[in-house]
């Protein structure tokens, strides 16, 4: 699905935060980097209970960063709710791909 806009959810209307900041440019850097702009991206969202920002990608993977930090890769299972956290990008691909063998 692409979509002529999108919108940073739960960033603050003060301004953006150092960490989020950081964060946002890490998840990009990361989407620039592991999908050459291939993978439509559904949701960007800092969340204030955790601090994680993240990309959230059509294909299943969340690309996030903790306060600033490295990123990490999110893949959730649908049918159990389970989330997996994996180091690279191709690692999420691997489980996402495991997983739809699965079904």
């Amino acid at each position: 699905m692409r979509r002529d806009e999108l919108t940073i959810y739960g960033l603050s209307t003060d301004g953006i935060a150092y960490c989020e900041a950081k964060g946002l440019s890490k998840v990009f850097a990361a989407y620039a980097e592991d999908t050459r702009g291939r993978e439509c991206i559904m949701d960007i969202e800092f969340n204030s209970g955790s601090g994680i920002v993240y990309i959230a990608l059509e294909n299943g993977v969340q690309i996030c960063s903790s306060f600033g930090q490295d990123v990490d890769y999110l893949v959730t299972d649908t049918e159990t709710g389970e989330e997996s956290w994996y180091n690279t990008y191709d690692e999420a691909i691997d489980s996402l791909t495991k997983q739809n063998e699965e079904v």
